[in-house]
């Protein structure tokens, strides 16, 4: 006869409840309220996870491409913005810039003539001082040539005394050359003073007009600048570094563009239909062939609305 082997009947693994006994004295209806919160926990996380999509996360908690070109289009349209508000102040902000830069020039071009006419002042006084040297010498080599014993001593003193008398008109030479020259740096300073005045004035004149532009548009674009600021916390550093560069190379500032009928928004050439279509479907970041700049389609747009 075969022998049979009974195969185990397999015992129902114990519940959690089962396996862990009750503790003495716990309340069975603060039990049941307990277990009731865990239930209502696990729905409210049920909840709470489709909303992170919705703040544009994907299943591994990571920001959507759709989001990141959402963030890129409303980054460049607040760029845009603060671009026309520093048009509004045009050209000022370099002016001021300009007559600053003057006004220095002149300034130090001002103190050296005031230090060249301080330096011919002292030449001049040297001068005058070394003839009344020269005189004094000269008294001295006359009284003593009438003390001389020989005619070669008096020669001597005679051309002690011609000498004297050269050093004398030299200096003299030299005093109306420092003192011509003294007066053409006085009216240079006196011009380049008027000069440094008018532009004082102009500078202030100028920073008062910009003051004022900036004082009306100041708050916008503190705000343009902290939405700004909000949007690019959604986008990674090498698209960030990737839009600043197609700015700074775009004449019209532009990094993040439209499609509009069916071709670039900054170019305007032409996106072939394979393209048009992997734009729509949010997946990847593409630029255009031709500038290289970001594209966007309705999609995006709308969603910004």
């Amino acid at each position: 006869m075969a022998k049979t082997t009974s195969t185990p009947i397999a015992t129902s693994k114990p519940s959690k409840l089962a396996r862990k006994p009750a503790a003495k004295g716990v309340d069975p209806v603060k039990k049941e309220v307990a277990q009731n919160e865990e239930v209502v926990e696990d729905k409210v996380a049920a909840v709470v996870t489709p909303k992170s999509k919705l703040d544009g996360l994907d299943e591994k908690g990571e920001i959507t491409i759709e989001k990141k070109l959402i963030a890129l289009y409303s980054l460049q349209q607040v760029d845009s913005q603060v671009d026309k508000i520093r048009i509004i102040r045009g050209e000022l902000p370099l002016e001021v810039q300009d007559l600053e830069d003057e006004i220095a020039g002149l300034e130090t071009r001002v103190d050296n003539y005031i230090q060249e006419t301080l330096a011919m002042e002292k030449s001049i006084t040297d001068k005058k001082n070394a003839i009344k040297d020269a005189l004094a010498l000269i008294k001295k080599y006359e009284d003593q040539q009438m003390n001389v014993r020989n005619n070669r001593e008096y020669d001597s003193l005679t051309k002690e005394i011609e000498y004297q008398n050269l050093e004398i008109q030299l200096s003299e030479k030299r005093i109306k050359e420092y003192q011509a020259g003294l007066e053409l740096k006085k009216e240079e300073i006196n011009t380049f003073q008027k000069l440094l005045q008018d532009r004082k004035n102009d500078l202030e004149i100028k920073r008062n007009e910009l003051d004022d532009i900036i004082a009306e548009t100041e708050k916008e674009e503190q705000d343009l600048i902290k939405n700004s600021e909000e949007n690019r916390q959604y986008i990674e550093d090498r698209l960030l570094t990737a839009y600043t560069r197609i700015r700074k190379n775009a004449r019209n500032g532009l990094a993040v563009v439209q499609i509009e009928r069916d071709a670039c928004g900054g170019c305007f050439n032409k996106i072939p239909p394979q393209h048009q279509l992997d734009i729509r479907m949010h997946k990847k970041i593409i630029v255009c062939e031709y500038c290289g700049r970001i594209l966007v389609d309705d999609g995006i747009v709308n969603a910004m609305d």
